[in-house]
């Protein structure tokens, strides 16, 4: 048994800190930059279009969450097309399915469109319901795919343990419930009556998992009050607020998102939810910038998925965050959600693979060409640094929480610049050779390795 620790000493070791890991990562890693100019291709490039195919929410309560990703991903379309495509010569076309059709759609509709429509590349998905089924059918089509979501560890842990074709850079669902775990451990370590509320599929018992196993080192005296599992897609959540309420919990945690959390919200707001429990959230500030109200409370650690929040890097610091938002802003009329930035950096991805693949081969380059410059690939991004880890094709990115703040110059709560928690990545996610566990490698690799804290 692992001799018990001191939390504070425990969290300094992880890293656990106010926002400054984003540039840690790349220390070990060579780092290709998306802003860097493009040389004169090898060999003769086709000019017929690239195509590519985005399957996201485009309608339903997802959509506030899902949609941002393919708007990212024309963006990055977009700047391309002007500098002549892929390799100066391939334009990039994109053609659009809509998740909300449901997972047997999905299987069916991915499956025309490369045997039909004959896509290059496959791209999009924010159910992580959706990831494990879809994975399967791309390494069966031999269609090369980045999944920018459908975190779930279920995916390369048992769906596809050994992934060619597909890879995914957006963090694994584990690290939300973990980040949200810590951020409650250092801010909140005096909770003793914990509540929660989830949707009920595998994102919320994922997150729920892994956030009780964290209070199960952290917080070994908490205890659950009180569990609420709505069905995705509920409107009306008055029933798991009141049970919330009467359990007298210190906290409520919740991985709610997209239109989901915005009615959970509001509704907690009428109940005075706010005013009787500390309140701690995977996805809260997740869902597109504008989409909250100035009526969100304050002080709610505001989940944004451990991956990308607009306001950091800041711009100052990061001036690739600060022109991507610049270009988003003017081409959309809003701020991008850590969807955005995910559409917008495994578009650019693509691009720097097949770049580094036409330098080794020339012409345009086979899948199998693209796919090792995948591997190990370490771009600086948006959101800083996303790691491409060759053994289980799952990007990496150092994660990020904090807390909700109104401020004069948004007219929608963000991330208190004074209050960002960041966590490098390596810290909070089973390591490569960590043998595959129930319910996630994850959690059996902070159950097994990390200590508990004294009381």
């Amino acid at each position: 048994m692992a001799a018990k620790v001191d939390r504070r000493e425990f969290l300094h070791s992880l890293g656990v800190g106010a926002g400054a890991a984003f540039g840690a990562a790349a220390t070990s890693f060579p780092v290709i930059g998306m802003a860097q100019a493009q040389d004169k291709p090898k060999g003769t490039i086709p000019a017929t279009p690239y195509k590519i195919g985005h399957m996201t929410f485009f309608t339903g309560p997802a959509a506030i969450l899902g949609e941002g990703m393919y708007k990212g991903q024309v963006l990055a379309a977009e700047e391309i097309n002007a500098a002549g495509g892929f390799l100066g010569r391939r334009k990039i076309e994109i053609l659009k399915a809509d998740e909300a059709a449901g997972t047997d759609a999905n299987v069916k509709e991915l499956r025309r469109m490369k045997l039909q429509e004959k896509i290059d590349f496959f791209c999009g998905i924010t159910s992580s319901g959706n990831t494990p089924a879809l994975g399967p059918v791309a390494e069966e089509l031999k269609v090369l795919t980045i999944f920018v979501d459908g975190c779930t560890d279920f995916l390369f842990d048992k769906a596809v343990p050994n992934p060619h074709y597909i890879f995914r850079i957006t963090n694994i669902q584990s690290a939300d419930g973990v980040t949200c775990a810590l951020a409650v451990v250092q801010a909140w370590p005096q909770v003793k009556r914990i509540a929660h509320i989830h949707p009920d599929y595998s994102y919320g018992r994922n997150a729920f998992d892994h956030f009780s196993i964290v209070m199960k080192k952290m917080l070994p005296r908490a205890e659950v009050v009180s569990e609420g599992w709505p069905k995705l897609g509920t409107t009306d959540f008055t029933s798991h607020i009141t049970k919330a309420i009467s359990s007298k919990p210190d906290l409520l945690v919740t991985s709610v998102w997209g239109g989901d959390y915005l009615a959970l919200y509001k509704q907690a707001l009428q109940h005075g939810l706010f005013d009787k429990m500390k309140v701690a959230t995977t996805l809260a500030l997740a869902v597109a910038p504008h989409a909250l109200g100035k009526d969100h409370p304050e002080g709610v650690i505001g989940g944004v998925h451990s991956n990308y929040h607009f306001t950091w890097p800041p711009g100052d610091r990061w001036p690739l965050n600060k022109s991507f938002i610049e270009k988003y802003h003017a081409r959309w009329k809003e701020y991008p959600n850590f969807q955005g930035e995910g559409g917008y950096t495994a578009t650019y991805m693509l691009k720097t693979a097949i770049e580094k693949a036409n330098k080794l081969a020339g012409g345009w380059p086979s899948d199998d060409a693209i796919i090792s410059q995948l591997e190990g690939m370490m771009l600086a991004g948006p959101g800083g640094y996303t790691y491409i880890r060759p053994d289980n094709h799952q990007g990496y990115k150092d994660a990020i929480t904090g807390f909700t703040k109104n401020v004069p110059e948004y007219p929608f709560p963000i991330l208190d610049p004074a209050r960002i928690i960041t966590i490098p990545i390596r810290n909070i996610t089973a390591p490569p050779g960590w043998p595959k566990g129930e319910p996630t490698s994850t959690y059996t690799w902070i159950d097994k390795t990390w200590p508990t804290a004294k009381a």
